[in-house]
């Protein structure tokens, strides 16, 4: 696994041996950040399951102001920051279950990854708890990956929905309102 663009390009990232963990494959990544490409120069972001740090590391390569990693195993976290050894980017780190995460959170964050476990369903509580923190900046996403499909709470719509084989990516924001 390799960061795709930007200062960091191609430094090759350490990833989990075996098939418990799921990182976000690279044409799922690609598709991603070709999606956000103007959006993420001077962002803040919050990787909430950050797993390896793949998608918060990507983002501080192309020009994120800040990255908050959140892992509720050591393990990942421990692999994040080993991840981020050559990288002299702000960063911050919680080791906390994804409701705490955003309970604790100060954001407001202009992109917020969720790339849960695919078996969890999670999304309905992530986006209470974003309304209820207003943590999501005017205008910012939280990029929600699953392998089920979903649908957006009162209040919450899907900007884009993208299938990559068993993969659905839900680019979701808050409904404007007048």
């Amino acid at each position: 696994m390799r960061i795709i663009a930007g200062k960091y390009r191609g430094k090759v990232l350490g990833t989990f041996r075996g098939d418990t963990i799921r990182p976000t494959a690279d044409r799922v990544k690609e598709s991603v950040f070709s999606i956000l490409s103007g959006r993420i120069g001077g962002a803040r972001v919050l990787d909430l399951f950050c797993g390896s740090g793949a998608l918060g590391i990507e983002c501080l390569s192309r020009g994120a102001k800040e990255v908050m990693f959140n892992d509720l195993s050591k393990e990942s976290l421990a692999l994040t920051k080993k991840n981020l050894v050559r990288v002299d980017e702000p960063t911050s780190f919680m080791n906390l279950d994804f409701k705490s995460c955003l309970l604790r959170a100060r954001g407001p964050f202009d992109l917020i990854f969720s790339d849960p476990p695919y078996k969890e369903d999670f999304l309905e509580e992530i986006l209470r708890l974003l309304s209820a923190g207003d943590l999501l900046a005017k205008g910012g996403l939280l990029i929600h990956e699953s392998e089920r499909e979903e649908t957006p709470i009162s209040g919450w719509r899907f900007a884009d929905v993208r299938k990559y084989g068993r993969t659905i990516v839900y680019f979701t924001e808050k409904e404007q309102t007048n």
